[in-house]
């Protein structure tokens, strides 16, 4: 039997001169030990001189096959492959019958290579050398892989680190790019490698696009085995964020906003038809609210929102705008906000239907988010053209109160939202001369720590019951 020693840096490229020369020579597979360096001896092997042959040619992807299963770790790949061509002799097609047990099994040999290659190309991880007086950074990684990939990979490296020096060792074959020549030498033993201050940033980096909510641990081990883990700075988070996966994904689910429903598209088709001119004396306002174009949020909004309750209200309250809720049923105050403050004004003895309630702008602004809709606060213009409708809803209840909920209907009021928690609680008036009392909105309730609510819930009480005062102060006096 003839032995077949090739060498440990340049395999396929050997295996490949070795082939073609026994194949032109008639020398059978089962006459053939293959083996990769010197090995073990054999005593049934013998070392002959290389046999001279002739042209050989082989179909179309066996080059391909044969370069990437010479680098599986199967000792019997060499035999396979040689078997192969010595079969493609006498059958060209042999290659395309998938079916066929030789070609399935190189076939995969050929995938588990390929999928080695991804890991090395995704798992190698430099840390860089301090090296005093020279003239290019240079960096080291250690990597472990399961087939002998390092010269079919390096490439990949040179192409994309060409403007440094780096080295990769491995237990198999190292690497070495120096100068813009690539050599490759002996495998080592995992050398000391320094610690690298970019680990941090890589680490922050993947917790930031870890996302909880597609944790699926057994696929991740599957693309990341943890046999690679202890090289990878960033797979010390894993057990950690794998622990708090499942709270963190309640709490997106929790915090993302809602899109409109199907009908609310419906809805706005249909109130969207132009029906009454905006004229400073239009008599339905909600029909005139439907034909407002003063400013763009009417595009995206279901509808407009006017304010309701009795037209000679002697309170009236004003809002920010509507939100998701409001947008949908077309009513003021009726969302989590609006429930909210009505808890609290029953405490207060605040009767919310004796009172005009209606927001500062009429339509609800926000940014689609996934399938919610997130609140956007309105700006100065907005907020500016939509005061017509509010002075509109003032000119025709005439309130002797304006109870004024959070900075956007503070500015509509007064003109200026400048130190909002300053002005808290304070008496202030509009042009005309009508009173307002100053507080914040009840949705800033919503958001304070749960061990700070109930300090917020009694100030803003306190607030009501301020406004409860200050109307009955005004009640009685006959000029209002």
């Amino acid at each position: 039997m003839r032995r077949v020693a090739l060498p440990e840096i340049g395999t396929f490229e050997a295996w490949r001169d070795e082939a073609r020369a026994l194949l032109g020579a008639g020398v059978r597979p089962e006459d053939l030990l293959w083996q990769r360096g010197q090995g073990a001896e054999d005593l049934f092997a013998t070392d002959l001189p290389m046999v001279a042959g002739g042209p050989v040619t082989v179909p179309r992807g066996f080059v391909e096959l044969a370069r990437l299963a010479v680098c599986h770790s199967d000792p019997e790949r060499f035999a396979r492959l040689y078997a192969l061509l010595w079969s493609l002799r006498d059958d060209r097609r042999l290659l395309e019958d998938r079916g066929d047990p030789r070609v399935a099994k190189l076939t995969r040999m050929a995938k588990d290579v390929s999928r080695d290659r991804h890991k090395m190309t995704a798992f190698v991880r430099f840390r860089e050398l301090e090296v005093p007086g020279a003239n290019r950074r240079r960096f080291a990684a250690w990597f472990e892989p399961t087939h002998h990939i390092v010269e079919l990979t390096a490439p990949f490296f040179v192409k994309r680190f060409g403007d440094m020096d780096w080295a990769i060792f491995t237990p198999d074959l190292s690497a070495h790019f120096e100068g813009g020549a690539l050599r490759f030498a002996p495998g080592a033993p995992r050398p000391e490698l320094p610690q690298d201050a970019t680990e941090e940033l890589w680490r922050t980096y993947f917790r930031n696009i870890f996302n909880p909510a597609r944790l699926k641990p057994k696929a991740m081990q599957a693309e990341m085995p943890k046999k690679y883990w202890h090289n990878m700075p960033e797979t010390q988070l894993i057990p950690e964020l794998i622990a708090t996966a499942e709270a963190r994904a309640r709490q997106m689910a929790e915090a993302a906003p809602t899109l409109a429903p199907v009908r609310a598209g419906k809805i706005s088709a249909r109130l969207r038809v132009p029906t009454t001119e905006v004229t400073e004396e239009v008599g339905d306002l909600h029909a005139a609210l439907l034909a407002c174009r003063r400013c763009a949020l009417w595009q995206d909004a279901t509808q407009p929102v006017p304010g309701e309750g009795p037209p000679d209200a002697p309170l009236m309250i004003v809002g920010e705008q509507p939100g998701d809720r409001e947008d949908l049923e077309g009513r003021p105050f009726v969302g989590p906000a609006g429930q909210l403050f009505d808890s609290i004004a029953q405490r207060a003895g605040l009767d919310r239907r004796r009172a005009y309630v209606t927001n500062a702008v009429k339509h609800f602004k926000f940014t689609p988010r996934g399938k919610r809709r997130l609140h956007q606060a309105p700006n100065s213009g907005e907020i500016q053209q939509c005061r017509w409708w509010l002075d509109l809803e003032r000119s025709r209840v005439k309130p002797k109160l304006i109870f004024a909920l959070g900075a956007t209907a503070v500015e509509s009021l007064t003109g200026d939202r400048r130190a909002l928690m300053a002005r808290r609680g304070g008496l202030e008036r509009t042009e005309d001369g009508t009173p307002v009392l100053v507080t914040l909105h009840p949705s800033y309730l919503l958001r304070v720590p749960a061990a700070e609510r109930a300090a917020a819930e009694a100030l803003f009480e306190a607030d009501l019951r301020l406004a409860v005062r200050e109307l009955a102060a005004l009640a009685e006096q006959p000029d209002h």
